[in-house]
């Protein structure tokens, strides 16, 4: 009785990564490591962090923070003498910023001082706002996602009636709150600023809520979750140590849009006259103030409007980049990375055809011989 052959199991042919990294580059390294490396791989990401970060220090180091000073020689609220009609003396060949790099307006005060001024007031709203929305959104989304039932039915209502209200007008009349109140009691302007991006944070946390709350509904059913309430975890750490990780990448990348939202919510406020206000400036009020001027000297308006334009399109390119990071299957599509990984593919298929070719050519050519034997 003839013994059964082995059956020839083909193969895998060097394969290739379907995404855009390769299994070396992944081996042995954390979540947190990876996250890092696509980040600063995505060049969009990393060229909008250096310019925030640019502006931020710009912004911080030329008026100073009390009690430290800044190396800006002029005050938001000096005036002096108009030189040449207020027109900027930045300079680019040769390089120099001049006596007031983005010119003076009517009174001769220097709108580089005041455009540094609003961009601090405005970065401080953002960063406020994104606390308080980020908290507020994280805690309501994932009490009513995990413990469901009466829980779930009272936050998310209160999530409803605040979702319908118009997100303007309720930030305005909270905005105008929070002014009145600092300014009855004698408060300084930063105080001010912090309530302002206070209670528009608290006005603008529902989406997020919303978002971590479906998030909450699918984890909450999966294996890795039943296995620790299994093993007599408690509440608690099911939701720090298993379910809230899994959900950094969805609250940070949505955080980072309400920030840039926050940009553009304080900027029309302050335009509508109901964020900050005189003797401050804010970069929506240096638009407000000087939008009669935008056709005799339009270089009053430009300098706040750039500054606006560059945080939040900065802010947005860093949360698209920590999408792409933590979810690299959102990844867009790479040309250059898919003509690689065609070209590998192709090149791995003609070699396995060649060495299929060989064989059937060794195959074919030792048959005549063991024939041959045969007859002999």
């Amino acid at each position: 009785m003839s013994q059964p052959q082995p059956i020839d199991v083909p193969q895998p042919v060097g394969q290739v990564p379907e995404a855009g990294e390769k299994p070396q580059d992944v081996h042995g390294k954390s979540q947190g490591q990876l996250v890092r490396q696509r980040f600063f791989g995505n060049t969009g990401a990393v060229v909008s962090l250096v310019v925030l970060l640019f502006i931020v220090v710009l912004s911080v180091t030329s008026l100073g923070v009390v009690p430290v000073p800044g190396w800006w020689k002029w005050s938001p609220d000096a005036t002096g003498t108009v030189l040449d009609g207020g027109r900027p003396t930045l300079s680019l060949l040769p390089p120099g910023l001049g006596e007031h790099p983005f010119g003076q307006d009517n009174l001769g005060r220097d709108l580089f001082a005041m455009a540094m001024q609003g961009t601090q007031y405005s970065l401080v709203v953002m960063i406020v706002v994104g606390v308080v929305a980020g908290l507020v959104g994280t805690v309501v989304g994932g009490l009513s996602g995990y413990f469901r039932g009466w829980t779930e039915a009272v936050l998310m209502r209160l999530t409803d009636v605040i979702i319908i209200i118009p997100l303007v007008i309720l930030a305005a009349l909270l905005g105008r709150l929070a002014i009145t109140w600092v300014r009855s009691h004698g408060l300084p302007t930063f105080a001010t600023v912090v309530a302002l991006g206070l209670l528009v944070g608290l006005a603008s946390w529902p989406p997020l809520g919303r978002l971590v709350r479906g998030e909450f509904l699918t984890l909450r059913e999966r294996e890795f979750v039943d296995a620790a309430r299994l093993a007599g975890a408690s509440s608690g750490r099911i939701i720090f140590k298993h379910i809230l990780p899994n959900t950094v990448g969805v609250i940070t990348v949505n955080i980072t849009l309400l920030m840039s939202s926050a940009i553009l919510l304080e900027t029309a406020l302050s335009y509508l006259g109901l964020g900050i206000q005189a003797p401050d400036w804010s970069l929506g009020r240096l638009i407000s103030e000087n939008q009669t001027a935008f056709a005799t000297r339009p270089w009053l308006f430009w300098w706040p409007g750039v500054f606006i334009v560059a945080i939040a399109l900065t802010i947005n390119f860093i949360g698209d980049g920590l999408r792409d990071a933590f979810d690299p299957r959102q990844r867009k599509f790479n040309p250059r990375r898919a003509r690689e990984i065609g070209s590998g593919r192709d090149e791995h298929a003609s070699d396995a055809a060649t060495t299929a070719t060989a064989s059937s050519s060794g195959g074919a050519a030792g048959t005549p011989a063991a024939d041959g034997g045969g007859v002999r």
